[in-house]
């Protein structure tokens, strides 16, 4: 309060209210390739600029240009307010809670527009650890600059001029590989925890170090990503597992002390040694899928991650005399409620996920009808998928996902001759299903007795 009076009396003004001179870079400096920059932003952009107000690509698109890679997504920045970028474009919706943006959609793609922000001079509505919960304060550029995380995605494109702004020396980040935050650390890290896993997340993707100051408080500060909004938490760990580099990324949050006790899906992924390769194969695989520009599923994904901890529990329940698929969907239900209090798996996910464990042991039925009605299920491709991926870590026989293989792409007469064959492999944790029915076959059928006579309800 004393310092906020000094300033007031005197006029002294905090670093985000200083005024802040950018580097302009001109086209033959940043080397930026136009072509790679989505043709609607820059629409975006010319429609906001021919409005009278300024408007700039930024951020993270800005930071893929510049290290010559297309950009996934493409955010905007500008002095219009949400409401006057709203009634410029036909599909546009004005978002969030924390701080309002506009999205602007051209078909399939989604453009970000955010208002430049402002200081916040004390008036940010902040929880009882400092993290901002409300922030609708809109500002001058500079203080957009200063409020934004990283010094490598605090610079602003104009697609019109083709320069570049550059007001914290980000440029120079960028060509020492180097990832630093603006302002003080802990009071940034306080503000937003979720920078500690997005410094993390860049770093691994960009291949980038992160400077020492930056990553100093990071071990003491993070107990506060518990205070994170599970929904938040969740879409952060998406981002970070669908980067392209999602193993290296938990190698990165487990080197940062990152990893226990704030995410307990990271120390299941981390700390399990049977589930190790089967996890580092997932990751892998997911990863190959993202640099070819495929699609990736967030629900296969999360199966994955979780499988060994669903196949502990199921073990464990066998072990105490439930049946097999009841003690199945019952570990299912314990690993899914475990996580959703720090990771709020939205519900159509977690299903899906219930889907892909409950097909496993079908699998290994092989027999009369059963493998017929597999081919129905509408996720069977997710659930052999997974079937493939078990085999390929060691933990079912290779030879269950090549007869599955045969079966799914073989015509009539070779999915009979499969179902006919004598194929013999180990049982499984399902408890042996193929033995089961096998013997089931066999067993003759017990001699009953005289039928009771009566009129009770003997269905009781």
């Amino acid at each position: 309060m004393i310092k906020k009076l000094i300033r007031k009396i005197l006029g002294v003004r905090s670093a985000e209210q200083t005024p802040r001179e950018p580097v302009i870079l001109k086209a033959k400096e940043h080397g930026i390739d136009r072509s790679l920059v989505s043709p609607n932003a820059i629409r975006v952009t010319q429609t906001l600029q021919e409005a009278g107000f300024q408007a700039f690509i930024v951020g993270g698109a800005v930071r893929d240009l510049l290290t010559g890679v297309k950009p996934k997504d493409f955010d905007i920045a500008t002095n219009a307010t949400p409401e006057q970028v709203k009634r410029l474009f036909r599909r546009a919706f004005i978002i969030g809670r924390r701080f309002q943006i506009v999205h602007v959609m051209f078909g399939q793609e989604l453009l970000e527009v955010t208002t430049f922000r402002g200081a916040s001079n004390g008036q940010v509505q902040k929880d009882a650890h400092g993290r901002v919960l409300s922030d609708n304060h809109f500002g001058e550029q500079h203080e957009d600059a200063a409020r934004r995380d990283f010094t490598v995605n605090a610079m602003y494109y104009d697609p019109a001029s083709e320069t570049v702004l550059d007001y914290h020396n980000g440029i120079s980040d960028i060509r020492r590989k180097t990832l630093r935050i603006i302002g003080v650390p802990e009071a940034r890290f306080r503000e937003d925890p979720v920078r500690m896993l997005r410094v993390v997340r860049f770093a691994a993707k960009l291949q980038f170090s992160i400077d020492q100051s930056t990553r100093a408080p990071i071990a003491v500060m993070a107990p506060l990503i518990n205070n994170v909004p599970a929904a938040r938490l969740f879409d952060e760990m998406l981002k970070l597992l669908t980067s392209g580099h999602a193993m290296a990324c938990l190698q990165q949050l487990r080197s940062e002390g990152l990893h226990h006790g704030t995410l307990p899906l990271l120390d299941v992924v981390l700390e399990q040694p049977m589930g190790e390769k089967f996890v580092k194969l997932a990751l892998s695989n997911t990863d190959e899928r993202v640099r070819q520009g495929k699609t990736v599923s967030p629900s296969f994904l999360f199966a994955s991650l979780l499988w060994h901890q669903v196949l502990e529990k199921w073990e464990a329940y066998k072990a105490a005399g439930e049946f097999p698929i009841p003690a199945l969907h019952q570990a299912a239900d314990d690993v899914l409620m475990a996580q959703t209090d720090a990771l709020a798996i939205q519900r159509r996910i977690a299903s899906d996920m219930r889907d892909i464990w409950a097909m496993q042991p079908r699998f290994e039925k092989r027999a009369g009808k059963a493998p017929y009605k597999m081919l129905e299920h509408q996720r069977l491709r997710a659930g052999y998928d997974f079937l493939l991926l078990r085999c390929e870590s060691g933990e079912l026989d290779p030879a269950l996902g090549e007869w599955w293989t045969g079966f799914m792409h073989g015509d009539n007469a070779e999915r009979e001759r499969l179902i006919q064959q004598k194929l013999r492999l180990p049982a499984h944790s399902a408890g042996g299903a193929d033995a089961k029915s096998g013997a089931a076959r066999k067993r003759k059928p017990r001699k009953r007795g005289p039928r009771r006579t009566g009129t009770g309800n003997n269905e009781s």
